[in-house]
Protein backbone atom coordinates (compact mmCIF):
# COMPACT_ATOMS: atom_id res chain seq x y z
CA UNK A 1 0.00 0.00 0.00
CA UNK A 2 3.13 2.46 0.96
CA UNK A 3 3.73 2.71 -3.32
CA UNK A 4 -0.34 3.71 -3.98
CA UNK A 5 -0.75 7.44 -4.03
CA UNK A 6 -2.54 8.77 -1.22
CA UNK A 7 -4.74 10.19 -3.66
CA UNK A 8 -5.78 7.14 -4.65
CA UNK A 9 -6.45 5.77 -1.46
CA UNK A 10 -9.04 8.56 -0.39
CA UNK A 11 -10.50 7.95 -3.87
CA UNK A 12 -10.82 4.25 -3.14
CA UNK A 13 -12.29 4.97 -0.01
CA UNK A 14 -15.03 6.60 -1.39
CA UNK A 15 -15.68 4.26 -4.24
CA UNK A 16 -15.74 1.40 -1.69
CA UNK A 17 -18.43 2.77 0.24
CA UNK A 18 -20.45 3.60 -3.00
CA UNK A 19 -19.92 0.24 -4.15
CA UNK A 20 -21.20 -1.03 -0.88
CA UNK A 21 -24.32 1.42 -0.85
CA UNK A 22 -25.28 -0.08 -4.07
CA UNK A 23 -24.98 -3.47 -3.25
CA UNK A 24 -27.22 -2.97 -0.48
CA UNK A 25 -29.99 -1.47 -2.61
CA UNK A 26 -29.88 -4.69 -4.94
CA UNK A 27 -31.00 -6.94 -2.43
CA UNK A 28 -33.88 -4.35 -1.07
CA UNK A 29 -36.35 -6.57 -2.51
CA UNK A 30 -35.94 -9.18 -0.10
CA UNK A 31 -35.33 -7.42 2.92
CA UNK A 32 -36.71 -3.93 2.18
CA UNK A 33 -34.53 -0.13 2.82
CA UNK A 34 -34.99 0.01 6.54
CA UNK A 35 -33.93 -4.06 6.68
CA UNK A 36 -30.73 -3.74 4.44
CA UNK A 37 -29.73 -0.82 6.91
CA UNK A 38 -30.60 -2.77 10.01
CA UNK A 39 -28.10 -5.88 8.91
CA UNK A 40 -25.37 -3.37 7.59
CA UNK A 41 -25.49 -2.01 11.31
CA UNK A 42 -25.53 -4.96 13.25
CA UNK A 43 -22.72 -6.89 11.55
CA UNK A 44 -20.72 -3.79 11.47
CA UNK A 45 -21.24 -2.97 15.54
CA UNK A 46 -20.66 -6.83 16.20
CA UNK A 47 -17.18 -6.36 13.79
CA UNK A 48 -16.51 -3.44 16.09
CA UNK A 49 -17.41 -4.70 19.23
CA UNK A 50 -15.28 -7.81 18.74
CA UNK A 51 -12.24 -6.25 17.34
CA UNK A 52 -12.20 -2.62 19.98
CA UNK A 53 -13.70 -4.62 23.22
CA UNK A 54 -14.69 -0.60 24.59
CA UNK A 55 -13.84 -0.35 28.28
CA UNK A 56 -16.99 1.49 29.14
CA UNK A 57 -16.92 0.72 33.32
CA UNK A 58 -15.39 3.62 34.58
CA UNK A 59 -17.22 6.39 31.62
CA UNK A 60 -18.71 9.59 32.76
CA UNK A 61 -22.04 10.45 32.37
CA UNK A 62 -20.43 13.50 29.93
CA UNK A 63 -18.83 10.35 27.79
CA UNK A 64 -22.10 8.22 27.52
CA UNK A 65 -23.91 11.19 26.50
CA UNK A 66 -21.89 11.94 23.31
CA UNK A 67 -21.29 7.91 22.37
CA UNK A 68 -25.04 7.50 22.35
CA UNK A 69 -25.99 10.93 20.52
CA UNK A 70 -23.49 9.89 18.04
CA UNK A 71 -24.95 6.88 17.70
CA UNK A 72 -28.40 8.21 17.56
CA UNK A 73 -27.15 10.57 14.22
CA UNK A 74 -25.28 7.65 12.66
CA UNK A 75 -28.32 5.13 13.18
CA UNK A 76 -30.41 8.07 11.34
CA UNK A 77 -28.09 8.83 9.00
CA UNK A 78 -28.02 5.23 7.83
CA UNK A 79 -31.33 4.66 7.87
CA UNK A 80 -32.58 7.63 6.03
CA UNK A 81 -30.38 7.43 3.24
CA UNK A 82 -30.94 4.08 2.79
CA UNK A 83 -35.38 4.59 2.72
CA UNK A 84 -33.65 7.58 0.22
CA UNK A 85 -32.15 5.10 -2.31
CA UNK A 86 -35.06 3.01 -2.32
CA UNK A 87 -37.16 5.37 -4.45
CA UNK A 88 -34.49 7.74 -5.87
CA UNK A 89 -31.25 6.86 -7.50
CA UNK A 90 -28.22 7.14 -5.32
CA UNK A 91 -26.72 10.18 -7.18
CA UNK A 92 -29.42 12.10 -6.27
CA UNK A 93 -29.80 10.70 -2.58
CA UNK A 94 -26.10 11.38 -2.07
CA UNK A 95 -26.34 14.74 -3.22
CA UNK A 96 -28.94 15.50 -1.69
CA UNK A 97 -27.14 13.92 1.83
CA UNK A 98 -24.00 15.77 1.40
CA UNK A 99 -25.54 19.35 1.17
CA UNK A 100 -25.36 18.51 5.47
CA UNK A 101 -21.54 19.01 6.20
CA UNK A 102 -21.76 21.32 3.54
CA UNK A 103 -24.37 23.73 5.29
CA UNK A 104 -22.37 22.69 8.14
CA UNK A 105 -19.26 24.34 7.13
CA UNK A 106 -21.13 27.50 5.27
CA UNK A 107 -22.95 28.50 9.00
CA UNK A 108 -19.29 28.54 10.39
CA UNK A 109 -18.25 30.78 7.63
CA UNK A 110 -17.17 34.31 8.77
CA UNK A 111 -16.28 35.15 4.72
CA UNK A 112 -18.42 36.89 2.29
CA UNK A 113 -16.75 35.20 -0.56
CA UNK A 114 -17.93 31.75 0.57
CA UNK A 115 -21.51 33.53 -0.42
CA UNK A 116 -20.72 32.46 -3.65
CA UNK A 117 -20.23 28.61 -2.61
CA UNK A 118 -23.69 28.65 -0.54
CA UNK A 119 -25.22 30.61 -3.58
CA UNK A 120 -23.86 27.90 -5.82
CA UNK A 121 -24.65 24.76 -3.39
CA UNK A 122 -28.40 26.82 -3.09
CA UNK A 123 -28.62 26.47 -7.52
CA UNK A 124 -28.07 22.58 -6.83
CA UNK A 125 -30.81 22.49 -4.39
CA UNK A 126 -33.18 24.20 -6.98
CA UNK A 127 -32.29 21.87 -9.85
CA UNK A 128 -32.86 18.53 -7.70
CA UNK A 129 -36.20 20.14 -6.61
CA UNK A 130 -37.53 20.65 -10.14
CA UNK A 131 -35.87 17.18 -11.47
CA UNK A 132 -38.02 14.33 -12.11
CA UNK A 133 -37.02 12.66 -8.38
CA UNK A 134 -38.05 14.99 -6.91
CA UNK A 135 -41.32 15.16 -8.60
CA UNK A 136 -41.85 11.28 -9.00
CA UNK A 137 -40.42 10.66 -5.54
CA UNK A 138 -40.93 12.90 -2.86
CA UNK A 139 -40.53 10.78 0.06
CA UNK A 140 -37.12 9.91 -0.70
CA UNK A 141 -36.24 13.59 -0.97
CA UNK A 142 -37.64 14.06 2.54
CA UNK A 143 -35.50 11.22 3.48
CA UNK A 144 -32.69 12.29 1.80
CA UNK A 145 -32.46 15.49 3.55
CA UNK A 146 -33.22 14.04 6.85
CA UNK A 147 -30.40 11.78 6.02
CA UNK A 148 -28.01 15.24 5.63
CA UNK A 149 -29.67 16.73 9.08
CA UNK A 150 -28.33 13.42 10.80
CA UNK A 151 -24.49 13.69 8.70
CA UNK A 152 -24.07 17.51 10.22
CA UNK A 153 -24.97 15.92 13.99
CA UNK A 154 -23.06 12.98 13.12
CA UNK A 155 -20.09 15.60 12.37
CA UNK A 156 -20.59 17.86 15.67
CA UNK A 157 -20.97 14.74 17.76
CA UNK A 158 -18.07 13.03 16.47
CA UNK A 159 -15.71 15.57 17.26
CA UNK A 160 -17.14 15.62 20.79
CA UNK A 161 -16.75 11.87 21.21
CA UNK A 162 -13.33 12.20 19.86
CA UNK A 163 -12.84 15.08 22.31
CA UNK A 164 -14.22 13.30 25.55
CA UNK A 165 -13.22 9.50 24.34
CA UNK A 166 -9.58 8.33 23.67
CA UNK A 167 -9.39 5.52 20.98
CA UNK A 168 -12.21 4.12 18.78
CA UNK A 169 -13.98 3.03 21.80
CA UNK A 170 -16.59 5.75 21.59
CA UNK A 171 -17.37 4.76 17.74
CA UNK A 172 -17.77 1.30 18.68
CA UNK A 173 -20.61 1.88 21.52
CA UNK A 174 -22.12 3.94 18.94
CA UNK A 175 -22.21 1.77 16.38
CA UNK A 176 -24.27 -0.62 19.05
CA UNK A 177 -26.68 2.66 19.51
CA UNK A 178 -27.05 2.91 15.23
CA UNK A 179 -27.65 -0.47 15.16
CA UNK A 180 -30.48 -0.15 17.98
CA UNK A 181 -32.11 2.70 16.31
CA UNK A 182 -32.61 0.41 13.28
CA UNK A 183 -34.21 -2.60 14.79
CA UNK A 184 -37.99 -1.70 15.29
CA UNK A 185 -38.34 -1.33 11.76
CA UNK A 186 -35.51 -2.98 10.48
CA UNK A 187 -35.74 -6.40 12.36
CA UNK A 188 -38.55 -7.96 11.02
CA UNK A 189 -37.86 -7.60 7.43
CA UNK A 190 -34.00 -8.18 8.25
CA UNK A 191 -34.93 -11.40 9.57
CA UNK A 192 -37.67 -12.86 7.46
CA UNK A 193 -35.54 -11.94 4.18
CA UNK A 194 -32.21 -13.90 6.15
CA UNK A 195 -34.31 -16.77 6.90
CA UNK A 196 -35.90 -17.18 3.37
CA UNK A 197 -32.09 -16.91 1.78
CA UNK A 198 -29.49 -17.30 4.43
CA UNK A 199 -26.33 -16.25 1.84
CA UNK A 200 -28.17 -12.69 2.73
CA UNK A 201 -25.50 -12.39 5.57
CA UNK A 202 -22.40 -13.33 3.35
CA UNK A 203 -23.92 -10.28 1.18
CA UNK A 204 -24.79 -7.59 4.20
CA UNK A 205 -21.27 -8.95 5.97
CA UNK A 206 -19.37 -7.45 2.34
CA UNK A 207 -21.51 -4.64 2.55
CA UNK A 208 -20.36 -3.80 6.23
CA UNK A 209 -16.65 -4.78 4.56
CA UNK A 210 -17.22 -2.36 1.75
CA UNK A 211 -19.06 0.57 3.68
CA UNK A 212 -17.38 0.95 6.53
CA UNK A 213 -14.00 -1.79 7.32
CA UNK A 214 -12.44 -0.91 4.02
CA UNK A 215 -12.90 2.48 3.84
CA UNK A 216 -12.13 3.41 7.50
CA UNK A 217 -8.60 1.51 6.77
CA UNK A 218 -8.31 3.46 3.29
CA UNK A 219 -8.52 6.67 4.40
CA UNK A 220 -6.13 6.13 7.48
CA UNK A 221 -3.53 5.39 4.93
CA UNK A 222 -4.05 8.21 2.97
CA UNK A 223 -4.54 10.71 5.92
CA UNK A 224 -1.17 9.72 6.93
CA UNK A 225 0.37 10.36 3.54
CA UNK A 226 -1.54 13.67 2.53
CA UNK A 227 -2.62 16.73 3.78
CA UNK A 228 -6.14 17.22 5.01
CA UNK A 229 -6.73 20.20 2.77
CA UNK A 230 -6.66 17.65 -0.10
CA UNK A 231 -8.37 15.35 1.61
CA UNK A 232 -11.19 17.88 2.12
CA UNK A 233 -11.24 18.09 -1.47
CA UNK A 234 -11.48 14.95 -2.67
CA UNK A 235 -14.17 13.98 -0.43
CA UNK A 236 -16.36 16.62 -2.85
CA UNK A 237 -16.48 14.18 -5.53
CA UNK A 238 -18.77 11.95 -3.26
CA UNK A 239 -21.74 13.03 -4.76
CA UNK A 240 -20.03 12.30 -8.55
CA UNK A 241 -18.42 8.62 -7.47
CA UNK A 242 -22.33 7.70 -5.87
CA UNK A 243 -23.98 8.49 -9.34
CA UNK A 244 -21.04 6.42 -10.83
CA UNK A 245 -21.29 3.51 -8.80
CA UNK A 246 -25.06 3.49 -9.35
CA UNK A 247 -25.04 4.15 -12.87
CA UNK A 248 -22.72 0.86 -13.17
CA UNK A 249 -24.17 -1.81 -10.84
CA UNK A 250 -27.79 -0.56 -10.82
CA UNK A 251 -28.22 1.21 -13.93
CA UNK A 252 -29.39 4.28 -12.77
CA UNK A 253 -29.01 6.90 -15.04
CA UNK A 254 -29.24 11.12 -14.23
CA UNK A 255 -31.21 13.64 -15.94
CA UNK A 256 -29.31 16.94 -17.38
CA UNK A 257 -30.36 18.65 -14.36
CA UNK A 258 -29.54 16.29 -11.77
CA UNK A 259 -26.43 16.09 -13.19
CA UNK A 260 -25.60 19.82 -13.37
CA UNK A 261 -27.23 20.09 -9.31
CA UNK A 262 -24.36 17.11 -8.70
CA UNK A 263 -21.43 19.40 -9.80
CA UNK A 264 -23.01 22.76 -8.42
CA UNK A 265 -22.62 21.14 -5.01
CA UNK A 266 -19.77 19.34 -5.19
CA UNK A 267 -17.77 22.64 -6.84
CA UNK A 268 -19.61 24.53 -3.79
CA UNK A 269 -17.91 21.78 -1.12
CA UNK A 270 -14.94 22.40 -3.31
CA UNK A 271 -14.98 25.65 -2.74
CA UNK A 272 -16.07 25.97 0.91
CA UNK A 273 -13.30 23.47 1.77
CA UNK A 274 -10.46 25.57 0.20
CA UNK A 275 -11.85 28.78 1.77
CA UNK A 276 -11.71 27.02 5.40
CA UNK A 277 -8.25 26.12 4.77
CA UNK A 278 -6.78 29.06 4.02
CA UNK A 279 -8.22 30.76 6.54
CA UNK A 280 -7.01 28.67 9.55
CA UNK A 281 -3.62 29.29 7.33
CA UNK A 282 -4.01 33.40 8.54
CA UNK A 283 -2.34 34.39 12.22
CA UNK A 284 -5.81 35.24 13.22
CA UNK A 285 -7.77 32.28 11.87
CA UNK A 286 -8.12 30.66 15.70
CA UNK A 287 -9.88 33.35 16.97
CA UNK A 288 -12.07 34.30 14.37
CA UNK A 289 -13.34 30.31 14.33
CA UNK A 290 -12.56 29.57 11.18
CA UNK A 291 -14.85 27.64 9.09
CA UNK A 292 -15.89 24.01 9.10
CA UNK A 293 -14.77 20.91 6.94
CA UNK A 294 -16.59 18.54 5.11
CA UNK A 295 -15.01 15.30 5.63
Amino acid sequence: MTRVPAPVLALAAMLSVQIGAALAKTRFDEVGSVGAAALRLVIGALVLLLVVRPRVRHWTRRQWTAAVLLGLALGGMNVFIYVAFASIPIGVAVTIEFLGPLTLSLAHTRRWRDVTWAALALAGVVLLGVGPAAVTAVGGVVAAIAAAACWAGYIVMNRRVGAAIPGVDGLAVSMVVAMLVSLPTGLRPAVDGVVGDPSLLLVFAGVALLSTVLPYALEMLALRRMPTRVFGVLQSLGPAIAALAGLVVLHEELAVQEVVALACVSVASVGVTLSARRGRARPDAGRTGGAGQVP
